[in-house]
C-alpha cells in the first residue's frame, strides 16, 4: 500500500457534539471526498472500457 493509498484516519465525534460551523466543515470536507470517488469511477471505468474494447472485439 503507498501513502497515497492509505485510509484516512479520522477520531469519531457524535454529531450532536459538533457545532454548526464543524457540521457545515465536516459536509464541506465530505462533498470533496465524494468528488474524488466520482473521478476514480469515471477514470476506472475508461480504463475498462479500453481494455473491453481492445481484448473483446466482436
Amino acid at each position: 500500500m503507498t501513502f497515497d493509498e492509505e485510509p484516512i484516519r479520522t477520531v469519531k465525534r457524535g454529531l450532536d457534539d459538533m457545532s454548526i460551523q464543524e457540521l457545515k466543515e465536516r459536509i464541506e470536507g465530505l462533498k470533496g471526498e465524494i468528488a474524488a470517488c466520482e473521478q476514480a469511477i469515471l477514470k476506472k471505468e475508461a480504463t475498462r472500457k479500453a481494455a473491453e474494447a481492445a481484448f473483446f472485439k466482436s
